[in-house]
């Protein structure tokens, strides 16, 4: 019998990109240690990395770690940077009294947050040269895109909108990865002021971005077994990407309360908020989460600020395996999530969508 369409378009995927299962490793900034990327890449799938915090060194150290353990291939990504943040010396005191009745006392620098050079971060992604390099919140930059293809480093471009995705085509990008609503952790808008008011579920999102695009497109958000990449493939996706699917498995390394924590959570359990970072992210509804979207709560400070002034709180929180304050991302599937190893997980999904596309 011939090959499903769906599963020929995959197939394609697999060959120009050098994999053997279309299937990405979310690049999870919180959860990417090279444990996880090596047990999927092992599987034929891709490893991941979110670089956001990370210094070059911590860059090169981690694709050394990965390529140690495997001949896999693995992303870096980076978030594309916002303006300085606007800081409001009256609401960041307003929160830090607020946290205070969650972690410890904060002094008045907590907010005073300084991220890694973005250029540098860019020179060492060159220098470690990953297959694919993605982007998330905006579009890299024309010199930079041109660096990458020189050095033959695919470009993924994250997406939520049609519109995004056209605008990332236009710039060069190799592939799209379309996120839907459903997918925890940070909102990947280009634009943060309209991250909570254009949300697209990945369903109409998939359909919406393939029928405008003429390259590959990654699905992202609430995949978490075989029916999910199935539902995917046929509405015109060409391989999807994971992350929650894969933090309940023993090399993602995270605290067992918030492992835990995924496996119960029904899709209503998680809520998009800003209460961790200050930019739109879904997390399960933790007690603090909830305590800090209440009517009452202060409004939380931009981004990068929010995040330094919740870090000693969410820095405790691990230390004492207390999801009820804990950083705790999670997408609307979590709870199809299964402890299992990273590299069964691959193959699970991989033969549940294959039964239902033969």
């Amino acid at each position: 019998m011939p090959q499903h369409p769906a599963l020929a378009r995959a197939t394609a995927f697999c060959e120009q990109f050098n994999l053997r299962v279309p299937i990405l490793m979310a690049p999870m900034a919180s959860a990417c240690p090279p444990s996880l990327a090596i047990a999927i890449a092992n599987a034929g799938a891709l490893g991941g990395c979110g670089a956001l915090m990370m210094q070059p060194e911590a860059i090169r150290k981690w694709a050394a770690d990965v390529r140690a353990g495997t001949n896999g291939g693995f992303q870096f990504n980076l978030w594309i940077p916002d303006p300085p943040p606007k800081r409001d010396a009256a609401a960041e005191a307003a929160m830090r009294d607020f946290l205070a009745n969650w972690g410890p006392p904060l002094p008045p620098e907590a907010g005073n947050v300084v991220l890694p050079d973005f250029q540098t971060q860019c020179d060492a992604l060159l220098e470690a040269s990953p297959a694919i390099v993605s982007s998330i919140m905006g579009l890299y930059s024309d010199r930079f895109v041109a660096r990458m293809k020189t050095k033959g480093i695919k470009w993924f471009a994250t997406v939520t909108t049609a519109s995004e995705a056209k605008t990332a085509e236009r710039a060069g990008a190799d592939a799209i990865i379309a996120q839907g609503m459903e997918a925890g952790g940070h909102r990947s808008a280009f634009d943060v002021t309209q991250a909570e008011t254009r949300m697209v579920g990945l369903f109409s999102l998939i359909s919406g971005v393939a029928d405008v695009v003429n390259i590959p497109v990654v699905a992202t958000g609430g995949i978490a077994d075989g029916r999910g990449i199935a539902a995917a493939l046929v509405l015109g996706a060409s391989a999807v990407q994971i992350g929650t699917a894969f933090l309940r498995c023993p090399e993602a390394k995270i605290p067992s309360a918030w492992a835990d924590a995924i496996g119960k959570a029904a899709p209503e359990d998680t809520v998009i908020t800003r209460t961790m970072t200050g930019r739109p992210a879904r997390s399960i509804a933790t007690d603090y989460v909830r305590a800090a979207m209440a009517p009452t709560a202060p409004t939380p400070a931009p981004y990068p600020v929010q995040r330094g002034l919740t870090q000693p709180m969410r820095e405790a929180a691990a230390k004492d395996n207390d999801v009820s304050r804990m950083q705790a991302w999670a997408g609307q599937s979590a709870r199809l999530a299964r402890a299992e190893p990273a590299g069964e997980v691959v193959q699970r999904l991989w033969q549940e969508t294959q039964a239902l596309l033969s």
